[in-house]
């Protein structure tokens, strides 16, 4: 990649391209994960900077404004944890492409155009780290709580205490309730500790399928 200050340039501004792209593209994808297998969405919140007026002209379910850079707040999956895991999960083939292997491919390369592709892949390639909290959380999550309704009385488990796009904020909640015993306590760990084993999955996955195509096309 370029060096001095026009490569920092480079990979500043790439990385701020690359931002701005990929956050309405992940929220489609949350939504489109839930539309293709069969669920319903009603609200997506995309924060205006990111284009949520130009999107909300086409797609109606599109709001402008939200807490974060966008979030899915509206959707029903009609109580299959299938669709919630396609939901949650779909922005992420992303990362497996274009993100990795672009990410990858322009390390390997020199010059301005190169370091400012290096810049703008990062928030694909790296997703699955900056939602460790968020949504690779609430993946562990839906495969720990369902876990805890097999191993127990699953008419009196409620799965969705443990279930949510935010672990902080999901701690913050049961404690001011008094509701962080030993058993959510550990739910809540489990669901992060699957989700850290889920995101290393992911980032080996879409390292491994880059390896496979360069040796495949040399």
């Amino acid at each position: 990649m370029a060096q001095g200050w026009r490569g920092v340039a480079a990979l500043a501004l790439g990385l701020a391209a690359g931002w701005w792209l990929y956050v309405p593209l992940h929220e489609l994808a949350h939504a489109l994960g839930c539309l293709a297998t069969g669920g319903e969405v009603t609200r997506l919140e995309i924060a205006p900077e990111y284009g949520a007026a130009w999107l909300a002209r086409w797609l109606p379910f599109v709001a402008v404004g939200s807490d974060y850079a966008g979030q899915l707040t509206g959707f029903d999956t009609g109580g299959r944890d299938s669709v919630y895991l396609a939901t949650v999960l779909a922005p992420y083939l992303l990362t497996l492409f274009p993100g990795i292997p672009a990410l990858l491919l322009c390390a390997r390369r020199t010059g301005l155009a190169a370091t400012a592709g290096f810049g703008a892949s990062l928030p694909w390639a790296l997703a699955p780290v900056l939602s460790l909290s968020g949504d690779y959380y609430e993946t562990g999550s839906i495969l720990a709580s369902r876990a805890g309704a097999a191993l127990t009385d699953e008419g009196a488990f409620a799965v969705a205490t443990w279930r949510s796009d935010d672990v902080f904020l999901l701690v913050a909640d049961l404690a001011g309730r008094g509701a962080l015993d030993g058993v959510n306590s550990a739910g809540i760990a489990a669901g992060l500790a699957l989700g850290i084993l889920l995101a290393i999955a992911t980032l080996w996955l879409g390292t491994a399928m880059f390896q496979a195509i360069t040796k495949a096309s040399t």
